[in-house]
């Protein structure tokens, strides 16, 4: 069986492509095969790819998922935030958008203010200097677009279910310099402490399962932040 495998971060920089053709002759193939077989024809990249995840579909997959010739798959390491395959991308609503573009609070937040709303906060998440001793000079984020936006109205979906609340969420790819945002969450709610608790949600939400990464740029070199699957914050999504 072809196929196409789709590849970010440190893990398509590991390979050498962002887009692998694959032939497997494993039948049935599950994802987990997948990963196995991938991990053994490039062992340079094989602590990558056994702590990365199969997207099938743009849905993670679990490990005895059935892959089809017809399946999008992409393997995806963990998400933390190489060159974009898309440059951007907004959802139907307009209230998920990922762009290379400088980010508007005061659009973001307008996208979601409700007359039967009392409470409304913004979320903004920018590029800092220093993480403890380190010097960051800039941030690069990658996305995994189509299937990012979908988290994205997935997480959408949840805020508007569990708190009555409007949310829009607008992410950076590229290059993000310092003090530059990376990430704005709008959310307005019919009160104050759902609308916390709704804004909070959404960041923690976005940073486990939305499939993008980032590199951190210094006056030293780049490093893709977790990256590395001995670090003790290294983990999967």
């Amino acid at each position: 069986m072809q196929l196409t495998i789709r590849l970010f971060a440190g893990l398509a920089e590991i390979i050498g492509t962002s887009s692998l053709d694959f032939h497997a002759h494993e039948t049935p193939l599950t994802a987990g095969k997948l990963k196995e077989l991938l991990a053994a024809c490039y062992p340079d990249a094989a602590p990558q790819i056994n702590v990365s995840l199969v997207a099938i579909d743009r849905e993670y997959a679990p490990d005895d998922t059935i892959i089809s010739a017809e399946s999008e798959i992409a393997l995806i390491p963990p998400v933390s935030g190489g060159e974009p395959a898309e440059s951007s991308g907004e959802s139907a609503d307009g209230l998920y958008l990922l762009t290379d573009q400088p980010l508007s609070a005061e659009m973001m937040l307008d996208k979601v203010l409700d007359s039967n709303h009392g409470a409304s906060l913004i979320f903004v998440g920018t590029t800092r200097e220093m993480t403890g001793e380190e010097r960051t000079t800039a941030l690069h984020y990658e996305a995994y677009i189509p299937m990012a936006l979908s988290k994205l109205e997935e997480i959408g979906s949840d805020v508007q279910e569990r708190w009555n609340a409007r949310c829009a969420i607008a992410h950076r790819i590229g290059l993000v310099g310092l003090k530059e945002a990376s990430v704005i969450i709008a959310v307005s709610a019919p009160h104050r402490d759902t609308c916390y608790e709704a804004s909070r949600y959404a960041i923690e939400k976005l940073k486990a399962t939305v499939p993008v990464w980032k590199k951190d740029i210094n006056e030293t070199g780049e490093k893709w932040l977790g990256s590395d699957p001995k670090a003790k914050d290294y983990k999967p999504v």
